[in-house]
């Protein structure tokens, strides 16, 4: 808890997460208990890595959010469809759906208080989840506008655009874009930051292999599939770090 304790930035963070949040209900970006917990992991996070963990939390967040509404009601005709929930584009994220992109970072963060000795590999799985987190925003909710030629991830024959494990390449290149901020953020192009970007990529690729396999099926939901893609993420950070 030093960290708590000693650095100059805690107050202004707090501030930020207290006005993030209140904008978020009030745009009705996020159902209030889904900011409540927002707010609560952005604090968690914070203690446990620091500045830099902030900043990536919050910009995946803040292009999250853009991502989303961008041409929103395109997306809606697009999947008005189908009658699983592929995208949340024009409505109010709940508090599943958060934890679902950010529960990984929380966990990371607080195995980082627990464990500083290991901080830097926490910090470094911490990143890599959130750069999964944000390749798959972007490459779903652009890839959508802007994708030509939609792909199934296991097949490669053309399926229909919005689909579970559909991919196409426009999205997968926004997707490694995201990756690539998540990266510069944290190290820029040092070997560590290609493991973010590595990291990211595969883990954007599972949660289309896991939307293939069984949230097509109906087998996981749309926020387990998040949750788990942002863990392999993780994991492939640790494996590739060592």
């Amino acid at each position: 808890m030093a960290l708590f304790s000693i650095s100059p930035y805690f107050i202004p963070v707090l501030l930020l997460l207290l006005v993030m949040m209140l904008v978020c209900v009030r745009t009705r970006k996020l159902t209030l208990p889904a900011a409540l917990l927002a707010g609560l992991i952005g604090m968690i996070v914070f203690l446990g890595a620091g500045e830099k963990g902030i900043l990536m939390l919050v910009t995946f967040f803040v292009i999250s959010v853009l991502a989303t509404s961008h041409q929103k009601h395109l997306k809606a005709n697009i999947l008005a469809g189908f009658t699983v929930e592929m995208h949340s584009s024009g409505q109010q994220r709940n508090a599943g759906q958060v934890f679902a992109n950010g529960g990984v970072a929380t966990i990371m963060a607080v195995f980082a208080l627990a464990d500083p000795v290991n901080r830097d590999l926490y910090l470094l799985m911490l990143t890599c989840s959130l750069a999964s987190a944000l390749a798959d925003t972007l490459s779903s909710e652009l890839g959508t506008v802007y994708g030509r030629r939609f792909y199934h991830v296991l097949t490669f024959k053309k399926d229909v655009r919005g689909m579970d494990g559909v991919v196409s390449l426009e999205g997968t290149l926004i997707g490694l874009a995201g990756a690539c901020v998540a990266a510069l953020l944290y190290s820029g192009w040092q070997p560590s930051g290609l493991i973010v970007v590595a990291a990211g990529v595969l883990g954007n690729l599972m949660d289309s292999v896991l939307g293939a396999v069984f949230e097509r099926k109906k087998y996981l939901g749309n926020d387990a599939v998040n949750f788990l893609n942002t863990l392999f993420a993780a994991l492939v950070g640790l494996v590739l770090s060592q």
